[in-house]
């Protein structure tokens, strides 16, 4: 580090710069404009100086340092947050970046399966917990928040209708429109009707109602729950004798579990809708022959399949949203890492049930 000193120096040669007044931060870059135009070797005269901010000391001490300026005249205190400045003066230490070998890539897997492996036994203590909340709720029934249920019902259910409706209507035009242009290959356009009824009724209409939660609902239970993790909120709850589980979790959990079954019958209703419009416009099949189509082509057990796939699905969306919610720390950004996990993990975990159900309900006969 360069030597500060307050020793005069003889200034018969080179270039003195004197400082009078303030050198601060609103006159650094002016200041170091001046300095860089004069040749070496370099005098700085503090002695007319009135005051000195840090940005100021950082340029006479960079001066210092780069040009081996020499600084006469500064004060005690000068002298003081020079020396300071310089003490601050240490190079950053840089992280290299790892090889991309395929070391790197194993131990960036393992650590990924590792994350998983935890996540899928937290996952499965919070649903312990949530046991332990429902039964505590059966055993004292009046601490159950029936207020919370309905307003979550208006949440989860009502205020979701128009989205997953005009969802389901496009998507049932889709599935018409495609499976009629496939189909006429082989003269077999009728067929349509029936490839909109049964994978409506038996995967789509709940699948995509699921996704379509897990995007609305899922993300905002994350989100409120880790707002409220952020302001303390369920801390008060805790130290108050209130049951976080009890009071956010179950009713929320009770409301998806609920509404799901009817807002995938709504999807169900409202893409065969969509299927009927299209053939009808586009197929000449008028609505009377649809509806009775409808009725001959689905059993009775795909729109069981469906409705029984929906709770289900509706209570793995808000318990982990829920989850992610409660694993909030820190500050906001971590609000919207774990809302992200949260839907991620809430569309995941659904298609791996959605398969699940397909092999079980294809091993029992409903085909």
């Amino acid at each position: 580090m360069a030597e500060i000193t307050e020793q005069e120096t003889d200034q018969r040669h080179g270039s003195v710069y004197r400082v009078a007044g303030t050198i601060n931060i609103a006159r650094a870059a002016t200041t170091q404009r001046e300095i860089d135009a004069l040749p070496d070797p370099l005098t700085i005269d503090l002695s007319d100086i009135n005051r000195m901010d840090t940005v100021g000391a950082w340029i006479i001490y960079r001066t210092v340092r780069d040009r081996g300026a020499k600084v006469i005249g500064a004060s005690r205190d000068e002298v003081s947050l020079l020396k300071q400045v310089g003490e601050f003066d240490k190079p950053a230490r840089v992280v290299p970046d790892e090889p991309h070998d395929m070391v790197a890539v194993l131990r960036e897997l393992g650590s990924w399966v590792a994350e998983t492996g935890e996540t899928l036994v937290g996952l499965l203590g919070f649903f312990g917990s949530t046991l332990i909340g429902f039964g505590n709720l059966i055993r004292r029934p009046k601490k159950f928040r029936v207020n919370a249920v309905v307003q979550r019902f208006d949440v989860v259910g009502v205020r979701a209708l128009g989205i997953i409706g005009l969802m389901s209507f496009l998507i049932g035009i889709v599935i018409a429109q495609q499976g009629s242009v496939q189909l006429a290959q082989f003269g077999a356009e009728v067929y349509t009707i029936n490839l909109i009824g049964r994978i409506t009724a038996r995967e789509l209409g709940t699948l995509m109602t699921a996704i379509m939660v897990a995007g609305r609902s899922g993300s905002a239970f994350a989100a409120q729950l880790g707002t409220m993790k952020i302001t303390e909120e369920i801390d008060a709850m805790r130290t108050i004798g209130v049951s976080p589980i009890e009071a956010l979790v179950i009713p929320r959990i009770i409301s998806a579990v609920i509404m799901m079954p009817l807002l995938a019958f709504w999807s169900m209703l409202l893409a065969l809708i969509g299927g009927g419009v299209f053939v009808w416009l586009s197929l000449s099949i008028p609505p009377l022959t649809y509806i009775q189509r409808l009725q001959e082509v689905i059993p009775l057990t795909d729109l069981w399949v469906g409705l029984i796939k929906a709770p289900v699905f509706g209570f793995i969306i808000a318990l982990a949203g829920c989850f992610q919610g409660m694993l909030v720390q820190g500050n906001s950004e971590e609000v919207g890492s774990r809302t992200t996990t949260a839907v991620v993990q809430s569309i995941f975990l659904v298609i791996v049930l959605d398969a699940v159900f397909a092999v079980f309900f294809s091993n029992i006969g409903w085909i």
